[in-house]
Formats: structure tokens, sequence, C-alpha cells
């Protein structure tokens, strides 16, 4: 009996501690994506060196995909985790303390590296959290990240406001990270999944989970150009006041939050195809009307359809590859990573790029195409999975 009654409560746990770990990480992360304006001004970038400086973190990224998969999977997901965060929160404060390119360039890096550590290490916990339920439970830690970082936004608007600087403020977050670290660690889900003996360090995923990244490839190139470039869009092609350059960020943020939460309910609902269908209209919609109407109202409304369009197709990939048959959930989740966050990599540089050639508008608009991609992809989804 009191093992039954146990049950519940530790599971509850569990889901406690792990999704503690995704707000510092949205936390983390949104810090960083709040002041990329203020750094671009404290070290004169044009659009297009910030375009190439921002190319470091998602190359950091994608170099610890297969590392961090294979460790994971030595370790266990608890102890990377651990390191990770550390890591990430640290170099954080790094960001804040660059006072040239190459400086920046070599933590944004790092930042990247360990950002993925964290994110392949975190998200096993959740495959084995959500073992516990008979129903999907993905998506909501996703969005306790979103949440953390529609919070994170909101500080990072309050202290451009108050004329914080950068390093102040990275200081602030590193010590809430830790803390938090600190009081989650001894719940977190103990043991991994079992991976087989002869592992290789990087798995290639099978032709439905290569799909599934391809959509996810799609939607990261839109996420990551938002996260990079939603304050420089409101700061040089709306004409935001100061105090409002991060509104665009905050807005993205809170209905990817809020879309997250409602998920998995949707997907059960309607299904994932047309859950991966809708995600795609929405981003290709939202990002259409912030460059057709490009003043504050308008734009914020666009941003506000890309966050909730962008919000469950990461997710919804996760879940899917976290319970491969073939391969360990931390493999398989690096595995999806490496094709899904190789738009990571490319859609922030192709803004500083497209914009140095033409416009941030029409770079804006370029990105709006991958919406219309993940809708299109969407539709070859099979009906297994759907």
């Amino acid at each position: 009996m009191l093992s039954s009654a146990s049950l519940p409560l530790s599971r509850k746990t569990h889901r406690i501690a792990v999704g503690t770990l995704f707000f510092m990480l949205g936390l983390c992360f949104s810090s960083w994506g709040s002041r990329i304006p203020s750094i671009q001004q404290k070290l004169h970038l044009s659009e297009a060196e910030l375009g190439a400086v921002l190319f470091a973190l998602p190359v950091g990224l994608m170099l610890s995909l297969p590392f961090t998969g294979w460790l994971t999977s030595k370790i266990g997901s608890r102890k990377v985790v651990t390191i990770a965060l550390l890591l990430y929160s640290s170099t954080l404060v790094l960001i804040g303390m660059s006072q040239s390119v190459l400086h920046l360039t070599l933590v944004l890096f790092l930042f990247g590296f360990g950002s993925n550590m964290a994110n392949i290490s975190v998200n096993t916990q959740a495959v084995g959290v959500e073992s516990l339920y008979n129903k999907s439970i993905m998506a909501s830690f996703h969005g306790l990240w979103s949440l953390a970082g529609f919070v994170g936004a909101a500080i990072g608007t309050l202290m451009i406001g108050a004329d914080v600087e950068p390093l102040q403020h990275f200081f602030i977050i590193m010590a809430v990270i830790i803390a938090g670290l600190a009081i989650a660690y001894q719940y977190l889900w103990p043991k991994d999944a079992p991976a087989p003996t002869d592992q290789p360090l990087f798995v290639m995923p099978d032709k439905s989970l290569m799909g599934l990244g391809l959509i996810a490839f799609c939607s990261l190139i839109c996420e990551g150009a938002m996260f990079d470039w939603s304050g420089v869009y409101f700061q040089k092609v709306v004409g935001a006041q100061k105090a409002w350059i991060a509104a665009g960020y905050t807005a993205f943020m809170s209905t990817m939050a809020f879309t997250r939460f409602i998920a998995d309910w949707l997907t059960t609902k309607l299904g994932l195809k047309k859950v991966l269908q809708l995600s795609g209209t929405l981003t290709a919609v939202g990002l259409a009307i912030s460059v057709i109407f490009p003043h504050m109202v308008t734009a914020i409304i666009g941003f506000l359809l890309v966050g909730a369009g962008v919000s469950a197709v990461v997710p919804l990939v996760y879940g899917v590859a976290g319970k491969s048959k073939t391969m360990a959930p931390s493999m398989a989740l690096a595995a999806v990573s490496t094709i899904g966050f190789a738009g990571f990599l490319v859609g922030p540089p192709l803004i500083g790029m497209l914009a140095g050639l033409s416009s941030l508008r029409l770079s804006f608009a370029t990105i709006a195409l991958m919406g219309v991609s993940v809708a299109l992809l969407s539709s070859r989804v099979k009906s297994e999975e759907a």
C-alpha cells in the first residue's frame, strides 16, 4: 500500500524537478536573447557582423550533439545535465564580459556547446519521467522552457530600461540557475533507459525520424531567427523606443509558452499531422504580417502568431525520438537534433547575410517560407505517427 500510494507523489516530484531544469535553461537562453541589441551596440557590430558572430553559437551546439548523446548514454543524464547547466550559466557571464568580437565569438561557441549538452540531457530526463505517465507530457516541459523565456525577456526589458549592464544582469541569472539546480538535483530522474553495449558515437535516425527531423529543421530556422533577431528587428525596422525593443521577443515567447502547455492536449485531439500543419501555417502567417505591416501593434501580433506556430514542433519530434526502440533515448534525441538544429545553425546567420545584401524585412520574408515548408512536409507524416 505504501508503494502504491507513494507513486503519484514520486512521479510528481520527479516532474517538478525536471521541469525546474527546463525553466532554468529557458531563463539562461532568453537572458542572452534579450540583450543581443545591447551587445551589438557595445561592440559596434553591423547586422552582417552580428550575423557572422552569432554563427559561433549553433556551431558549438552542432559539434556537441554526438558527443553529448554518447556521454549521456554512458554516465547518465543526471550527471550530464548538472555539468551542462554549470557550464551554460557561467558562460552567460563570460558573454557579458566580452570586450572584442573574437572574445564574443569564442564564448558563444562555448555557450552553444553547453546549451546543447543541457538540452539533450534534460530531454532524456523528461523521457524518463514521461514513462511514468500514460500520456504525453513532453510539450509541457518545453512549455516551462518557454515560460522562462517569457520571464527572461521581461527581465531583460526591465534591465534595459533601467540601464543595467549585461554583465550585472547575467551574474544575477547565473546565481538563480545555480540555486535552482542545487535544490532540484536530488529529485531528478535517477536512471536512464539502458543503451546497447555497442552504441556508436553517432546514430542516424530511421526514415520516419529523418522526416520529422526535416520538419524540425525548417521550424528551428524560424525559431533561431526569432531568438537572435527579434530585438534587432524591432529596433531597426519597427522603430521601437528603447524600452520596447524586447517587446517582440516577449510576445513571441509568451505565446510559445502558452501553446506548449496545451500542445499535448491538441495532439491527442487533432493528431500529430494536423498539429504540425497548423504550426507551419501560423509561423508563415505571423512572419508575413510582421514584414508587410512593420508597425508596433501589427508586428507584435505577427510575433505572437510565430510563437504559437513554432511552439509544438520540437517537443513533438523529441517525444517520438525518445520512444525509439532501436537506440537509447539520449542517442535518438541527439540524432534527430543533429538534423533539426542544423536549422538553428542556418537561421541567424542567414538573416544577417540577407539583411546585408538587401534588408532585414526581406530576410524575415524569406524565413517565412520555412513555415510554409513545415506545413507541406507535415503532410508526409505517416498515419501511424499522426
